[in-house]
């Protein structure tokens, strides 16, 4: 019988033979690495300096590749953009043609748009909401489609199945940025993509004080080219961060439970406030992805949106009269953030078809009806006086 993530991530990373037992591996820092004999020196089969990564990253890579049950290889990044980024890099060249949703994330859209183009790769952007409408947009020089779902701002949901089954007809590679479900309520390999990829920086880490990125796939051959990638470009990530993000996968279940309780129930609340013209988080009913949401997933984080009526002073209103709601751009950990979002929002083929101000909300761990009634005087409060 199967063991549930829960129990898996209590244990995984740990060295079963190690002369001392410790709950978690201790951190190992190092630049060099000391060989005994000089015919050792060139072996590529051994570590043989800090920067290929050592025991705290070798645990990382085995907790995370039991958190994603079926994957094989997994790379550690200094933050999640560098995840995404250099696992598009790694899999296109010049002349290349790459379709990315039109919801992607703001950082990774941008490189896509500069640096991609810059080095002469295509980068077109499709509706999110397009599913096996994708293969009509598939080249012969289509190197992958890029997803993200649900998308970072916007929350759309994305027909993965379908897209990765028009992609596979074509034998055309999936990279997914897969951050809001963490790795454990959506399970991407099955669902047919063929990179998995993760800001452990948020709900991994959940104590918004490491920048991380995680890379993992169940194919060989895209390991290997990523992993090299990452070589090439001198990119590692440090013994000390993959610690902390090793020991917050220990709790992710639990954390991600209070999550998701949590930020149903302020959804819920704020579905009910005259203020709020819509409330998007694709574990209501009604939302208009919830379908694709309930066959997909098994569970939801605590990120979504809402519209606040009115203009970007109310916005500003609201924001400010929050007490318990930080305001900051990142997301995934113990406290609850708030941002409004419409300065950030970028689409090419998808316009945006918001009225109002879109507030992003990250629900933490504090008491939920605490959280409630922050929110609702904070709504008083950004009403027009």
């Amino acid at each position: 019988m199967a063991r549930k993530p829960e129990t898996d991530l209590i244990g995984a990373g740990r060295k079963p033979r190690a002369a001392v037992k410790l709950p978690n591996p201790p951190v190992e820092r190092a630049s060099t690495v000391l060989i005994e004999r000089a015919e050792d020196l060139y072996d590529g089969d051994r570590k043989v300096y800090g920067r290929f990564g050592l025991g705290s990253q070798d645990a990382l890579c085995d907790a995370l590749c039991a958190l994603y049950e079926g994957a094989s290889w997994c790379g550690l990044t200094p933050s999640g953009l560098s995840a995404c980024t250099l696992s598009i890099q790694a899999l296109c060249k010049t002349g290349d043609h790459v379709l990315m949703t039109d919801s992607a994330y703001g950082p990774t859209r941008s490189f896509a748009l500069e640096e991609l183009s810059r080095q002469g790769v295509e980068v077109e952007f499709y509706d999110p909401r397009i599913s096996d409408g994708i293969a009509e947009l598939i080249r012969d020089n289509t190197a992958l489609i890029y997803l993200e779902s649900p998308g970072s701002l916007t929350l759309d949901v994305q027909d993965v199945p379908a897209i990765c089954a028009a992609a596979k007809a074509r034998g055309v590679a999936t990279l997914i940025d897969d951050t809001w479900s963490a790795g454990l309520l959506y399970d991407a390999f099955a669902l047919g993509c063929d990179v998995a990829i993760q800001a452990a920086t948020k709900y991994p880490s959940g104590h918004s004080d490491v920048l991380l990125g995680a890379i993992l796939t169940m194919e060989a051959d895209l390991g290997a080219r990523i992993g090299n990638t990452l070589r090439r470009y001198g990119v590692t990530a440090d013994s000390d961060s993959c610690y902390l993000a090793l020991r917050g996968l220990r709790t992710l279940p639990a954390r991600m439970r209070q999550h998701e309780a949590s930020g149903l129930a302020a959804a819920e609340f704020l579905q009910r406030q005259p203020g709020v013209t819509r409330v998007i988080h694709p574990g209501l009913a009604g939302n208009r992805d919830h379908e694709i949401w309930k066959r997909d997933f098994n569970g939801a984080s605590g990120l979504f949106a809402f519209e606040l009526a009115g203009g970007r002073d109310t916005a500003n209103r609201f924001l400010n009269a929050l007490n318990l709601f930080g305001l900051g751009f990142s997301w995934g950990g113990f406290e609850s953030l708030a941002i409004v979002c419409n300065p950030q929002i970028r689409r090419a083929v998808t316009p945006w078809d918001g009225d109002g101000q879109l507030i992003r909300l990250s629900i933490g761990l504090e008491n939920a009806g605490d959280l409630i009634a922050d929110l609702e005087q904070a709504l008083a409060a950004a009403k027009d006086t």
